[in-house]
């Protein structure tokens, strides 16, 4: 099936929906809550954890509304790609220690982690996938172009 069809393009609007929605929300949450964040960040080693959670939560929410209205989609899909391996390998690899937790609760928090690092490299393929491939019709890019061509 070809992206120039109108099935395509309903395809890539509905993967764009799909895509958007765990950095809309993330974000959203990060921005209003950014503690959970911030001690992750802090976790890792990283310096001025609190900021550096507003600025994901930022990052996350803005780059979720550009692939859910598919503006800029090529910058912002490499963006996110990078930021799903970095996010991964920093913060989702190896074991999590928590003092005080039993070992089955390590366990079962060390399984999430390898889960999220799945999550976060597979993410990276479809941002890959659409900044090569491009937002389809129905997105702001395909407005733009089709502005530009027509004046």
């Amino acid at each position: 099936m070809s992206a120039n069809t109108q099935t395509g393009n309903i395809i890539i609007l509905v993967a764009r929906i799909l895509l958007s929605y765990i950095f809309i929300t993330a974000g959203f949450g990060k921005l209003t809550d950014p503690s959970g964040t911030a001690g992750m960040i802090s976790g890792a080693g990283l310096p001025a954890a609190t900021a550096l959670a507003y600025l994901a939560g930022l990052f996350e929410f803005v780059t979720g509304l550009a692939v859910l209205v598919g503006f800029q989609i090529r910058i912002v899909g490499w963006a996110l790609a990078l930021f799903c391996v970095f996010t991964g390998a920093v913060f989702h690899s190896g074991t999590v220690a928590v003092p005080g937790w039993p070992d089955a609760a390590l366990g079962w928090i060390n399984a999430l982690n390898g889960i999220m690092l799945q999550k976060n490299f597979t993410l990276a393929g479809a941002y890959i996938l659409l900044a090569t491939f491009g937002p389809g019709l129905y997105s702001i890019d395909a407005r733009r172009r089709s502005v530009a061509i027509a004046g």
